[in-house]
């Protein structure tokens, strides 16, 4: 058995923290990008543990449902992140909705998401209604995966909007594919535990 150096305390410090308490503590407007194709600009004044309570500029506060939510930003930074998400269209022709069965959705390992942060991996995240990112991971936890795009720009997405997570030659970080391949063994922060005598 083995087990990445420096990992637990990561988790420990980081796997709790929300972007949403984040946003809130701001108290500036971020974009927020929605499942249906809808996009808003607002500010959080309440994060509850299966929904935000949101202020869109002009208009009623609104009640948003997290599992709604594919990615955010600070509003400030839209002018430059916006031209850098791209569509993949056979993605995005599939149609497909926000997963309400945690089961059910595309899911990324704690310990293949450590080692690509640590050795700044350029990695590929394509959501379900087929947006990519490309970028380095920045921060993750239990909820969401910040990336830094071109620049140093941040975008925060829920790990509940993923639909696949990949490096430039292609290879797939999802539990799926990796539960056989195991990549964050190879890592240089995977230490193998001497057996003992």
């Amino acid at each position: 058995m083995g087990h990445l150096l420096g990992i637990k305390e990561y988790l420990d410090e980081k796997y709790n923290t929300s972007i949403f308490d984040q946003a809130m503590a701001s108290g500036k407007p971020w974009e927020f990008y929605l499942h249906d194709r809808r996009t808003i600009t607002a500010t959080v004044l309440e994060n509850r543990k299966w929904d935000i309570t949101v202020q869109i500029a002009g208009q009623a506060k609104e009640e948003l449902q997290k599992i709604q939510v594919k990615f955010l930003y600070p509003a400030d930074l839209n002018e430059s992140i916006r031209p850098l998400i791209e569509i993949d269209g056979k993605v995005e022709a599939l149609g497909l909705k926000a997963i309400l069965s945690p089961g059910k959705r595309y899911f990324v390992k704690n310990k293949s998401l450590f080692p690509l942060m640590k050795e700044k991996e350029v990695v590929f995240f394509t959501l379900l209604e087929g947006e990519i990112m490309r970028g380095i991971i920045a921060d993750f936890s239990r909820y969401d995966i910040t990336v830094s795009l071109k620049g140093g720009r941040p975008v925060t997405i829920l790990r509940h909007a993923i639909y696949n997570v990949r490096n430039k030659e292609g290879r797939s970080f999802l539990r799926s594919f990796q539960e056989k391949h195991r990549d964050w063994e190879k890592s240089p922060l995977y230490i193998t535990e001497a057996p003992q005598i």
